[in-house]
């Protein structure tokens, strides 16, 4: 990463961290810069985070991993990211209209997790995300295994989670992830 590249998605995030408070009382954004100047590979996934539409943001501290954690805070699930099928199974087992790609494996690539249900209801305590837009999320193994995979937005004040075929794909529907530095 240059230089310049590297200046410019530290400023990014240090300038989000400031304008949303609320979504990391008690970390100080000194540390997590440090923390990011000596790991050039999370700044590289930082920057691929932001570039496609994620709006990364530190949303916790994990004293146990002694991790920050970011995850994608744009108001719907990030452009960049969207009309992908669930994994690469699912991918593979289209016949035709294929979409370019799949969440899970995108996601495996860049070193990255999808969220949970239960990180994603805590991520929509911080705000209102996907209310026009839903995001594929980390489905069990039991309900892969039937060809399913779940999705998660908000809507009429509720998070709902749904599910579809692994295999579906959708102009609004992407992936959140996670990111533990």
């Amino acid at each position: 990463m240059k230089s310049q590249e590297r200046h410019t998605i530290l400023q990014t995030l240090q300038v989000r961290f400031q304008n949303n408070n609320g979504r990391h009382k008690a970390l100080v954004w000194d540390e997590i810069q440090s923390r990011l100047e000596t790991n050039p590979k999370a700044l590289r996934v930082l920057a691929w985070m932001e570039n496609t539409g994620g709006e990364p943001d530190v949303i916790g501290y994990d004293r146990t991993s002694d991790h920050y954690i970011f995850c994608d805070c744009s108001p719907e699930s990030p452009s960049g990211r969207r009309s992908l099928c669930y994994d690469s199974a699912a991918l593979n087992s289209r016949k035709q209209n294929k979409p370019n790609g799949c969440a899970v494996e995108t996601a495996v690539e860049m070193g990255l997790e999808l969220l949970s249900e239960a990180q994603y209801r805590d991520l929509q305590e911080l705000g209102q995300f996907d209310t026009k837009t839903s995001s594929w999320i980390a489905t069990p193994d039991d309900v892969r295994a039937l060809g399913g995979a779940l999705f998660c937005d908000r809507r009429y004040g509720k998070i709902f989670t749904y599910h579809n075929g692994a295999e579906s794909y959708f102009a609004a529907r992407g992936f959140r992830s996670l990111l533990r530095v």
